[in-house]
């Protein structure tokens, strides 16, 4: 046998890798699991969308391999949207930088700017992610703490007291998963001074804003932003695209280019078609996110009933694709959801995935249709 890589010692396979297989089996068992789980949009992309892919087919350039740094009209239409829903300018052409999928771009710029032994500042709870590749590049994930009474925003002035010496990155993702908490654009202020005071480069991951959302924010609205930060944003969620892997980070030339160096080793360009169709999504109208909305909203009204039927509370003030929820005091995490899972046939994520913050939590996802929501409330009460 060949031996894997000593980094692979650091990681554990995905949680939802794991458990999605259990689920798979209890469903081939016969057993009527109901997925409340995952974040995997189940609506359909934009009509325009759908055609912009279909045309694009018999195109003349549509099956070559394409730049890696994307079709210059997906950078302008990216460009577009982020002036039009953010009020951010951005160069089109050294600014932008378009991805297979925000995931990747975490990998590509920890790639891009970390050493061995160099230091990140990671969320807790938080994207799993983030540590993962953390750990995959023998850099060294320095946690903090996310918690209730803070509201689910980093304390600058604890992170402050430690030794910031080796720290290179920081991850922050609002608006947040797994909370739904929004941040503020003065705390974004606070967070481009921080970082400046300290020479870390910080890095909002940005999916959600459109979600149940109201007030779409980027940290690149801040006077300096460019200087000390990169924004990654996807259309995975806003617009029912999570398998076409479309997303984008926005920043200053140089650390783009620091990117393109990484991306540029690792694939060969988006498909041309999967561009045109992205170039049209961000053309839809008010109308697309209203209606999108419209569905979530009753969705999550469903969601706090089967929350309030488990005995849990959580925040209506609180936007994006889940509802954060509190489980009743002596439960842990895990076990409150195998036990739902065992006796109501119903998976919902535990809290600890996402970090030892997250014990005494759960997280229920809205892309599920409200008659798998109704039958999950039925199978509860």
């Amino acid at each position: 046998m060949i031996d894997s890589a000593q980094r692979l010692n650091s990681v554990q396979e995905y949680y939802f890798s794991k458990k999605l297989r259990e689920v798979a089996l209890l469903k081939a068992s016969g057993k009527p699991i109901i997925n409340l789980g995952i974040g995997s949009p189940d609506l359909q992309p934009p009509q325009k969308v759908l055609t912009g892919i279909t045309k694009a087919l018999s195109e003349i350039n549509a099956h070559k391999y394409q730049s890696y740094q994307g079709l210059p009209e997906l950078r302008d239409a990216i460009a577009t949207f982020y002036k039009e829903h953010y009020q951010v300018n951005l160069s089109a052409a050294t600014e932008v930088l378009p991805l297979m999928g925000s995931k990747e771009g975490i990998m590509h710029i920890s790639m891009a700017f970390l050493n061995q032994g160099d230091e990140v500042l990671i969320p807790n709870p938080g994207y799993p992610t983030y540590n993962a590749v953390t750990q995959l590049l023998q850099a060294k994930s320095v946690f903090y703490d996310l918690d209730e009474t803070s509201n689910w925003l980093p304390d600058l002035d604890l992170i402050e007291k430690k030794d910031l010496t080796r720290v290179k990155l920081m991850w922050i993702n609002y608006p947040n998963m797994p909370t739904g908490v929004k941040a503020s654009h003065a705390f974004f202020n606070k967070l481009v001074t921080f970082g400046k005071r300290h020479n870390i480069l910080i890095i909002n991951d940005n999916p959600y804003s459109f979600i149940l959302n109201d007030t779409p924010r980027s940290i690149l609205s801040v006077n300096g932003a460019k200087d000390i930060c990169l924004e990654l944003n996807s259309l995975s969620k806003t617009f029912n695209m999570a398998g076409w892997r479309v997303g984008m980070v926005m920043g200053n030339n140089t650390h783009i280019n620091a990117i393109l160096k990484v991306k540029s080793n690792m694939d060969s360009g988006m498909f041309y078609g999967i561009q045109k169709g992205a170039i049209e999504a961000m053309k839809c109208s008010r109308l697309w996110y209203l209606s999108l909305n419209n569905v979530y909203e009753q969705r999550r009204e469903l969601v706090w009933k089967l929350a309030d039927a488990l005995n849990c509370t959580y925040d209506k003030s609180a936007s994006g694709l889940f509802v954060w929820a509190k489980i009743p005091p002596f439960f842990k995490s895990e076990e409150f959801v195998d036990a739902i899972l065992k006796n109501n046939h119903i998976f919902i994520a535990p809290g600890t995935v996402f970090g030892s913050k997250g014990e005494g939590y759960i997280r229920f996802s809205l892309c599920a249709s409200t008659e798998e929501l109704e039958e999950s409330i039925a199978r509860v009460l």
